[in-house]
């Protein structure tokens, strides 16, 4: 294969990559990883060796490199060659041909009596949605049942805010100052 663009330049200086854009731009054609391998491999004259010891990082550069596209099924283009709304019909086209073949319709239909009991398991629910709901001040849904069941503890709820946070008779126990236990480390170090 003769690439014009690199007449000149040592083939061991070249790049996998700038090797596989050039290819594909002179083909255009979508191309086979594997192909693509192959044609890079007898271009630079690479040896079983080295092309396996660059194969991996070949592979990692065609994904990275913005040039390059992958159409899936191990198949690779130029991202030039398609605008941007076109790129997600081009991968998705494969699975397109797997529906082409008609299916048949499931002649089946509705039992009556599958919908009837659907329909009675709702009325038993006896939930009832778009009803008002009562609301607290702190827009908390209020029902009957639960004012009802605070009755006893309302009183314990209220004193909570009442004490005072910090007690100043607590036995055994001294406030010591942010600036002291500082001023006691700073002695130390020196």
């Amino acid at each position: 294969m003769e690439l014009k663009q690199f007449d000149g330049q040592s083939k061991k200086e070249l790049a996998m990559v700038d090797v596989a854009h050039a290819i594909l731009e002179q083909t255009g054609e979508v191309t086979n990883y594997n192909d693509l391998l192959v044609q890079v491999a007898e271009y630079l004259e690479l040896s079983d060796n080295e092309l396996e010891t660059e194969m991996i990082q070949f592979y990692t550069d065609l994904n990275i490199d913005g040039r390059f596209i992958s159409l899936g099924s191990n198949r690779w283009g130029l991202r030039g060659w398609y605008p941007i709304d076109s790129i997600d019909e081009e991968i998705t086209h494969d699975n397109d041909e797997e529906d082409e073949k008609p299916r048949r319709k499931d002649r089946q239909g509705f039992d009556d009596v599958d919908v009837e009991e659907l329909d009675d398991e709702e009325e038993e629910d006896g939930v009832d949605y778009g009803e008002r709901v009562a609301v607290d001040e702190h827009g908390v849904m209020v029902d009957d049942e639960d004012e009802e069941d605070l009755g006893e503890y309302k009183e314990d709820l209220e004193d909570l805010g009442d004490e005072d946070e910090e007690d100043e008779n607590i036995v055994g126990l001294t406030v010591v100052d942010d600036d002291d236990v500082l001023d006691d480390e700073d002695e130390e170090d020196e």
